[in-house]
């Protein structure tokens, strides 16, 4: 395999998304409109799609790459030296209410830094991808950051999380908004940040997210130029960490209205 493998794995996560991306996507259509979802907790939706097409993906990496880790969301895994850290679906609240705004999410970390990241934006067929140093692309397009220096005409998506108090959520909106900021939330953290990488939004943070929902996103956004915290300070692979990424030139104002820092 050439440099070290990662021209061979990351060929490997761009055809794997988009191959449970087609599976993702026929459950969603063949969904029965009166089908009640599921819940692992209050507002923490769970559905079987979730794990099968998380079994396809680990299952296509383990014959590919079989000595690879493997994690994911819905049946873990182990955090070897080489891991690829999964999310089968994110926005599982919306694929569960038929609202068709999720993803998969792919990365590959190596030594707790991610070389390759993989999001498929499943509904509208858009695969972001990005290995370290080779920029970041759409559907092979090359993509950046918006740039957007003045707050006041920012829009940033502000995640929430059920592990966390609704407080502290609400005050971090209150000051985006107090800042000028049009605040969204679209229920996928991972659609998030390649939108931020796209320049369709300027910024996304949240108070907790887990590895697997964003490590994907955040190198998509570094490459298209884009600024992160160092999400995985502190053992965030295994924990979770805040997170905020940004174009770089909200960097210091957006820090200051959601006091999320460089260090989580």
């Amino acid at each position: 395999m050439m440099h070290d493998g990662l021209e061979t794995r990351f060929a490997a996560a761009c055809a794997i998304a988009r191959e449970a991306g087609v599976l993702a996507r026929k459950r969603f259509l063949e969904r029965p409109r009166s089908q009640r979802p599921d819940f692992k907790g209050p507002q923490d939706f769970l559905t079987a799609t979730d794990a099968e097409v998380e079994q396809l993906i680990r299952g296509r990496l383990n014959e590919l790459l079989p000595n690879d880790a493997f994690f994911g969301e819905e049946g873990g895994g182990s955090f070897e030296r080489d891991v690829w850290v999964v999310d089968p679906i994110d926005g599982t609240a919306n694929f569960a209410r038929g609202i068709p705004h999720f993803a998969i999410s792919i990365a590959f970390v190596r030594d707790n830094r991610t070389e390759i990241g993989v999001v498929y934006n499943v509904m509208q067929d858009e695969l972001y991808t990005a290995q370290r140093g080779r920029g970041a692309f759409i559907n092979g397009e090359k993509i950046r950051v918006s740039g957007l220096a003045d707050i006041r005409q920012a829009t940033v998506e502000a995640g929430w999380s059920t592990r966390l108090p609704r407080d502290p959520y609400i005050a971090l909106v209150d000051r985006l908004k107090a800042a000028g900021v049009n605040v969204r939330r679209a229920g996928s953290g991972t659609l998030g940040l390649a939108y931020v990488a796209d320049g369709r939004i300027d910024a996304y943070c949240e108070l907790h997210i887990n590895s697997w929902d964003v490590l994907a996103g955040l190198l998509i956004i570094e490459e298209a130029g884009g600024w992160a915290n160092n999400f995985l300070a502190k053992d965030g692979l295994r924990k979770g960490n805040p997170v905020l990424a940004c174009t770089p030139e909200l960097a210091e104002a957006v820090i200051a209205a959601t006091g999320i820092a460089k260090e989580p």
